[in-house]
């Protein structure tokens, strides 16, 4: 009985247009690298939108420091910093997820990353085996921004009646389910 690979290497090696094709079409793959280039420079945006947030939150502190404010106004500058807090934080998620993205398009469509390979860092941030091992890393980066949005959302909403207590209870609850379900199917596939 023969493996895959036996018979593989055992089938002729085909016609000079056939080898021409598989060539071309194996080289398709290269196409990855405009979406690899693309998510950079949309992970460097993301970082410098992030960061100017961050410049707005240190310029505001001063105006959270004045112990002359009225109580109304402090509470009002408290929930533009802490928007703020929100956005930098949500950029910086965006830019990070951005950079997974190339990270494992690159390694999985043109090649490993041989800096990386030498990098304490680099099994840690870049073990794509599949488009699945890349998916799932994506997801759980999506749903930890999704998380940071509904938050941004919760901040800015004004509560009048014990429902709407109830309500953000049950949508916080329904955030942590998310994650602990979405770690539960991670860890039994692996």
């Amino acid at each position: 009985m023969s493996t895959g690979k036996a018979s593989l290497e055992a089938a002729p090696a085909g016609t000079p247009a056939q080898r021409a094709f598989e060539h071309g079409l194996w080289s398709m793959r290269l196409l990855a690298l405009v979406a690899v280039v693309a998510s950079v420079l949309m992970a460097v945006g993301a970082f410098v939108m992030a960061t100017i947030d961050v410049l707005y939150l240190v310029a505001g502190l001063w105006a959270y420091t004045d112990l002359d404010l009225s109580l109304e106004a402090h509470n009002a500058v408290r929930a533009k910093l802490v928007t703020f807090i929100i956005k930098a934080l949500d950029g910086y998620l965006i830019a990070t997820l951005l950079l997974v993205f190339a990270f494992g398009l690159y390694e999985l469509f043109v090649r490993s990353i041989r800096v990386a390979d030498r990098s304490a860092a680099g099994p840690r941030l870049l073990r794509f085996e599949s488009i699945d091992d890349l998916k799932d890393r994506v997801f759980k980066l999506i749903l930890l921004l999704l998380v940071v949005q509904f938050f941004d959302e919760v901040l800015e909403i004004g509560f009048h009646s014990p429902q709407e207590v109830l309500l953000l209870g049950g949508g916080i609850f329904l955030v942590g389910a998310a994650f602990f379900l979405s770690n539960l199917r991670l860890r039994k596939e692996h």
